[in-house]
């Protein structure tokens, strides 16, 4: 891509982001109850009211976050969701569990009365990330030692006692180390710790690198292949669960790593981030016929048992285009550029919706679209946005340092 492409690509992912951003303004803020509405049809209609707790976590931050880093989105109303959002979110997020210890819904009603709760750690990773962005925003220190509090009870679920979460032992079970929970755990810690000083860092230096170790047992067959699922020891599982393949995890995986080779001058770390987590996922995982990133697959290649592995989602795509266009910054080798030219080729003339606004989120494996709305339990104003905000910043850099 040349200078002029690169340029005429940002121009584009400004738009987009304007777009994108100016859709869920126009549609999502709940001015009765506060929070966010998120299930909007493909021209803004709401047609569930139901408030899902880690979707509005990621609102919030991600309100936060261009409020706070992007002159033009310095603006009130921008200010004004996100603290609404993050209002609603502090007051009703949080339930007690059976153990005394304090869990976050998965589901509120629209008036936040919880509605369900999963027994997983996600809705808590994203309440810690909403209350620190946004306590960076407001200076409310009370919000960002709520956050370091949750933050500790999540490294106590997963590193020492799993029993606050809800999940009985069962005799069949085997333990796992699942991609996402070290994954999302490294990004709480890059959030935490950001522009917070030496102390900060050094409290989560021990966890960090405990994530970069559970990450790295996924390389597996011989660095052929990042599996999903592996043992906690770093072997491979059987079944369907030890062969799962999900390549937009793989992939966010790898940008999440590249950042932390950066800031510690782990070079190796580094360099396997690319290889392994960004490269790798991309060959095994770009479908060579009609384009575009499979769900999910199986490492033998036998049909993955997920009814959605062949269709083509939004966030992988956007996993994709930070992963690549992060890592062609850190390196400047071509072909990094020609791959994030190929992905967002494909993005941009399958998901963005030109008549209404925002993007559709689910195609069929030809690239059709399948489900046509917006936003619902799973997709919110959140994977869309962060990637054009990290494209944009990241082409910022390219062009301002040509040579």
């Amino acid at each position: 891509m040349s200078v002029v492409t690169l340029e005429k690509c940002r121009e584009n992912i400004r738009k987009q982001l304007d777009n994108v951003v100016d859709f869920w303004l126009k549609y999502s803020l709940d001015r009765v109850h506060g929070g966010f509405f998120t299930c909007i049809g493909k021209d803004g209609k709401i047609y569930d009211e139901l408030k899902y707790v880690w979707l509005q976590g990621r609102q919030v931050w991600m309100y936060c976050r261009l409020y706070r880093t992007m002159d033009r989105f310095h603006k009130p109303e921008i200010l004004e969701a996100a603290t609404v959002g993050g209002a609603f979110l502090r007051k009703f997020a949080r339930v007690s569990s059976s153990s005394g210890q304090w869990k976050c819904a998965f589901c509120l009603t629209r008036d936040g009365k919880a509605l369900k709760v999963q027994r997983t750690i996600f809705s808590e990773c994203f309440y810690i990330m909403a209350m620190d962005e946004l306590s960076r925003l407001t200076g409310d220190k009370d919000m960002q030692l709520e956050a370091e509090q949750m933050m500790e009870q999540l490294i106590y679920w997963v590193q020492v006692d799993p029993s606050g979460l809800g999940r009985p032992q069962l005799p069949g079970e085997v333990p796992i180390n699942s991609l996402s929970v070290p994954m999302m755990l490294m990004c709480l810690v890059q959030q935490l710790t950001e522009g917070r000083g030496q102390e900060v860092a050094q409290k989560y230096k021990e966890l960090g690198n405990w994530c970069v170790e559970q990450i790295l047992k996924h390389i597996q067959r011989a660095g052929t292949a990042i599996l999903e699922n592996v043992s906690v020891d770093g072997s491979e599982l059987p079944g369907c669960q030890g062969r799962l393949q999900n390549p937009g995890h793989a992939l966010e995986a790898g940008w999440f790593l590249m950042l932390y080779g950066a800031q510690s001058g782990d070079k190796e770390i580094h360099r396997t981030a690319i290889r392994n987590f960004v490269e790798l996922p991309y060959q095994y995982g770009w479908d060579k016929e009609h384009g575009g990133l499979f769900y999910f697959l199986d490492v033998d290649g036998h049909c993955p048992t997920q009814l959605e592995w062949s269709m083509k989602l939004w966030w992988p795509h956007c996993e994709a285009l930070i992963a690549f266009l992060m890592a062609y910054s850190h390196t400047r080798k071509p072909e990094l550029l020609e791959i994030f030219s190929e992905v967002y080729q494909y993005t941009f003339s399958h998901f963005p919706d030109a008549e209404n606004g925002e993007w559709f989120g689910y195609l069929t494996q030809e690239g059709k679209v399948a489900l046509d709305f917006k936003g619902g339990p799973f997709k919110g104003f959140f994977h869309v946005p962060r990637c054009l905000y990290m494209c944009e910043r990241i082409l910022d850099d390219l062009l301002e340092n040509k040579d």
